[in-house]
């Protein structure tokens, strides 16, 4: 596999709007869509941006360019059912997304890497690698998204998440940008000191990619994946030790006051921390590159924004999961939803969306130029420095369980307890 993931080298860097909208959820009757009365109509079942709703949404008119183009080459219409949240005890997108696969509602569905995983284990998605777009696929995005063979979603671009930083804060009190754990906990006890309340803006979702950083630097990096993972798969080594590292940094981020942890357990991405980084009342947060190209999220700050890697033992490490768009096993128009797919994710609609949005194609015969804030990331994946934040090689799914438990963490589970709950997900993997 590593092999496979080396030809990323020449890539820049990507967000992913899926992976910041599909964090929300909602209620039934928050259920939206929007339909054209034709003869031939394909459901697609995607998030709506509901952050800053009256901001441009870059990242769904780059998608609907290519929808567009769909539509007009096959005269068919595409009807678009979307899904957002109102606060943290509502349906979660996936959770709806896994409903309503299972129920067969939809032709199309746009879905986050453990809700692909799961539904692909299920029998659920169609088989896309005959489509003339798959034979383009750079081989991270067949790493991600190849469950037992076959190829079951494809995304429109390479996520790739990383610390957005405010750098003005930084020259303020003199710190370096941090490479390691030790580097970032320093950074934050300095930030403390000086009094910033709360030196880290987090939400209940995208805490797991502290966590993937430091307990995949090695395995992606150090030149022994292949070997690394089929030894998780045997049973011969604990997830729970890769992970522990990550979680005990949690802790103590938690511990020393550096994360709100009662607030990060109800915040919705973006919304929850958003507002204080942009305000210049917190330095740092996490999110997706996309993230920085749109004023939906932190695409105009008032500052010298930089989006660096998380603290790893390997120093700043980006953390790479992957979204993707799948057509349900039993859709009712499936060779129509086939084909617009096949139109969305070609090169020619790709290169559409690759430079309306400004991120990493999943197509190895498509390149974007960075903006100067993401360049200190696009730099490590240009070193091919990075960690996958979801592998359909490894039989314990790794971004949605790990962004599960440690949400146990920030509702007050031990260290200990959630390391259990990684062994009991292994555990049962090894008996399937």
């Amino acid at each position: 596999m590593r092999k496979q993931i080396r030809k990323l080298a020449s890539l820049c860097m990507a967000g992913a709007v899926l992976l910041a909208l599909t964090a929300c959820g909602g209620t039934d009757d928050r259920l939206t869509t929007f339909e054209r009365e034709q003869e031939r109509t394909v459901t697609l079942f995607s998030p709506m941006e509901k952050t800053r709703p009256g901001a441009d949404n870059v990242a769904r008119s780059a998608s609907e360019k290519t929808v567009t183009m769909a539509e007009e080459k096959l005269g068919v219409t595409v009807a678009y059912i979307t899904y957002t949240a109102e606060d943290y005890q509502d349906k979660t997108y996936d959770d709806v997304a896994l409903e309503r696969a299972r129920s067969d509602m939809d032709d199309l569905y746009l879905l986050n890497p453990d809700t692909v995983q799961t539904l692909a284990a299920e029998g659920r998605l169609m088989d896309l690698s005959g489509l003339d777009s798959a034979k383009n696929l750079r081989d991270v995005v067949k790493a991600a998204n190849v469950v037992d063979g076959k190829l079951v979603a494809i995304p429109q671009e390479v996520v790739a998440y990383g610390l957005f930083v405010n750098k003005d804060m930084f020259d303020q009190y003199q710190l370096e940008l941090p490479e390691t754990p030790e580097d970032f906990l320093e950074c934050c006890r300095v930030f403390k000191e000086n009094g910033i309340e709360t030196p880290v803006g987090a939400n209940r979702w995208w805490l797991e990619t502290f966590v993937l950083a430091q307990a995949y630097a090695d395995l992606y990096n150090g030149g022994n994946t292949e070997a690394e993972i089929a030894a998780l798969n045997s049973g011969e080594k604990k997830y729970s030790d890769y992970m522990r590292p990550g979680f005990e940094f949690l802790q103590e981020l938690i511990d020393q006051g550096y994360i709100d942890a009662q607030k990060a357990y109800v915040s919705e991405a973006i919304e929850g921390e958003g507002a204080d980084f942009l305000a210049q009342k917190t330095p740092i947060v996490m999110a997706y590159w996309g993230a920085a190209n749109t004023e939906t999220a932190y695409g105009d700050p008032d500052f010298n924004m930089l989006v660096i890697g998380f603290p790893s033992s390997r120093g700043q490490m980006p953390v790479m999961p992957m979204t993707g768009i799948a057509v349900g096993i039993n859709a009712e128009h499936a060779q129509d939803a086939m084909q617009v797919l096949d139109i969305m994710t070609s090169d020619e609609a790709l290169e559409v969306y690759t430079e309306t949005n400004k991120v990493i194609s999943p197509s190895k015969n498509i390149e974007v130029d960075c903006i100067p804030a993401l360049k200190p990331l696009n730099d490590r994946i240009n070193e091919n420095v990075f960690v996958l934040g979801s592998n359909a090689s490894m039989k314990v799914e790794q971004w949605g369980n790990t962004c599960i438990i440690v949400r146990k963490l920030l509702g007050g589970a031990t260290v200990d307890e959630c390391m259990a709950a990684f062994d009991e997900l292994q555990e049962a993997s090894l008996k399937e």
